[in-house]
């Protein structure tokens, strides 16, 4: 599907990988065309190729316009959702979401995002089940801070280089306890050192630019919770646990 346009990833300095700036800024001013619809996606994404002089690259585009209503979340504000998810990702230093932007294209405003070639060989049923998967662990704590109400396998990105990827975060950030997973594994226990550093520093950005970029993002109350969720995450010191109160896995699972 990415026939004539360069590669998405690796994202790096080697090779004939890209900076994570230098892709924020190609999605972010570069021109962006359609190049077909990704059918199975609950809500209007395309396929698109986004060029800038010389460099080009392959990308999902959501514009706002064809978001499905949700009873439980505001009409206008998954793209934006999307891009708060990606704010937070990119705080944490996991790079767990490809990066993302807010911005005009062909059907209106609307959520863009570099394209990630998947590695179509690995069984995501197996991997979502992986306990020994450190990459897997990032994402989970993640999905607890963002209370991603919406971690199904085929969320999850493997690619050719090894690493896994996490997409489709507009239905996060609920301010009501959402968090429904795939990733259940570590549930109740205690979070490693790595993840308790990362957030002890977000507890801090959120105070700081964090928190102010996603003001522009999503209300001051959804902010409030997600401060709250990562002072729980530490006093805790543990992955959350299932409850009653919500399905604790999304359906379909992958």
């Amino acid at each position: 599907m990415t026939d004539g346009l360069t590669p998405a990833l690796p994202l790096g300095t080697d090779g004939d990988g890209v900076t994570v700036a230098d892709a924020v800024q190609l999605l972010s001013t570069g021109e962006l065309a359609i190049e077909g619809r990704v059918m199975d996606a609950s809500n209007a994404t395309f396929y698109c190729g986004v060029v800038a002089g010389e460099r080009r690259a392959a990308c999902v585009y959501k514009p706002v316009a064809g978001e499905r209503p949700l009873w439980d979340f505001p009409d206008g504000t998954l793209a934006e959702r999307e891009v708060a998810a990606y704010e937070v990702s990119a705080a944490t230093g996991w790079g767990i979401v490809p990066p993302t932007v807010y911005r005009e294209g062909p059907a209106g405003p609307g959520m863009v995002q570099l394209w990630i070639d998947v590695d179509e060989t690995v069984d995501v049923g197996r991997l979502m089940r992986r306990r020994d998967l450190e990459r897997l662990r990032h994402i989970a704590v993640f999905d607890a801070v963002v209370n991603n109400s919406d971690r199904k396998g085929g969320h999850l990105l493997p690619t050719p280089a090894g690493d896994v990827f996490g997409i489709d975060h507009g239905v996060t950030f609920s301010v009501e306890d959402k968090l429904r997973t795939v990733l259940w594994q570590w549930a109740g226990a205690k979070l490693p050192p790595e993840a308790r550093t990362v957030l002890a520093r977000l507890a801090t950005e959120l105070d700081g630019e964090l928190g102010e970029r996603l003001g522009e993002l999503l209300t001051r109350r959804e902010v409030r919770q997600t401060r709250a969720r990562v002072h729980r995450l530490l006093s805790a010191g543990r992955h959350p646990e299932p409850h009653g109160d919500w399905p604790a896995v999304p359906w379909p699972p992958i």
